[in-house]
């Protein structure tokens, strides 16, 4: 038996170029606009992949900043999001922000159907490379991400630790 992985449900070919880094950032701020106003598929799931509006404080000014991130979902069905930056050489500012338990020990999530609070579980070690293997397995990308920086590129679990009443 092989020990390659096959793809899954959530396989995603890559037929786009990755925007650069400022680009990133202004593509992201027209998503975050776009994904409160509506809850229309062409706005939340993009190039295939669903994605998730992050709420995290800022651990220097203590403000809300908010961050649309495609997901992937892990064997058990919890949402992973990606803190690549395209393979930057530092990690994106909501992943700083969230890594600070004190200022964000719990973050909201909204996704297409409604809002939860997580409190996001940073993946480390054998069980990381475990979930990154798949994860690439459906999104190559994020490898040609990971060979551009020294850093190891994190995942983060958005388990759903209670869910929010509209």
């Amino acid at each position: 038996m092989s020990d390659e992985l096959q793809p899954t449900e959530q396989y995603v070919e890559q037929i786009w170029e990755t925007p650069s880094r400022p680009e990133i950032v202004e593509l992201t701020k027209t998503h975050v606009q776009a994904m409160e106003m509506t809850d229309d598929d062409l706005v939340w799931v993009q190039a295939g992949m669903h994605h998730v509006l992050l709420t995290t404080i800022g651990r220097k000014s203590g403000k809300e900043h908010k961050v649309a991130l495609p997901t992937w979902k892990d064997e058990n069905g919890v949402r992973v999001v990606v803190a690549s930056f395209a393979g930057a050489d530092k990690s994106p500012s909501w992943f700083i922000n969230l890594r600070d338990r004190e200022a964000n020990p719990k973050i909201l999530c909204q996704v297409q159907d409604g809002k939860f609070w997580s409190e996001p579980e940073i993946l480390e070690g054998d069980e990381r490379n475990i979930v990154w293997r798949q994860l690439c397995t459906d999104r190559a990308w994020y490898e040609n991400y990971q060979s551009r920086t020294d850093r190891q590129i994190p995942l983060v679990r958005l388990p759903e630790t209670q869910a929010i009443k509209d």
